[in-house]
């Protein structure tokens, strides 16, 4: 499968970003799976800059935990790192979001459009008439 990236519409055909793969949605999906890493995307999302040590204070996990999770990050393109001796300064990186923003985009779109709710195969379930059910829940 592949997602749209969304681009100016103005753009020359050969300067429009390419679509996103699934492996490479994937990889961002995959790289922000761990509550330690989303709270690290939302630290650098109030602080644009951010030394390592900092992260790891805020974090509140051994240095090194945070450090595998800040190379996960990296190696997704979530983040970058520019070393500033003694410490390295972590920033948010956009354009390493922008694929799995589009499918999340892709997904909402249809759901605006209506399209999502009516689904043949996966009809809207029913809620259970709560008049009918016993004190335990059983209906």
């Amino acid at each position: 499968m592949v997602v749209a990236v969304a681009s100016a519409p103005s753009l020359p055909d050969r300067l429009r970003p390419r679509p996103a793969t699934s492996e490479e949605v994937a990889a961002v999906a995959k790289a922000l799976a761990h509550p330690a890493r989303v709270a690290i995307v939302r630290l650098l999302l109030d602080k644009p800059a951010c030394v390592g040590c900092d992260i790891v204070e805020v974090i509140g996990l051994a240095q090194s935990t945070v450090s595998e999770h800040l190379r996960i990050l990296r190696a997704a393109g979530v983040i970058s790192g520019e070393i500033e001796r003694p410490h390295i300064c972590y920033c948010l990186n956009p354009d390493g979001l922008r694929p799995l923003a589009a499918l999340l985009d892709a997904v909402f779109a249809k759901e605006s459009a209506g399209d999502l709710s009516r689904s043949l195969c996966c009809p809207p379930s029913a809620e259970p008439d709560r008049d009918t059910c016993d004190p335990t829940g059983e209906c």
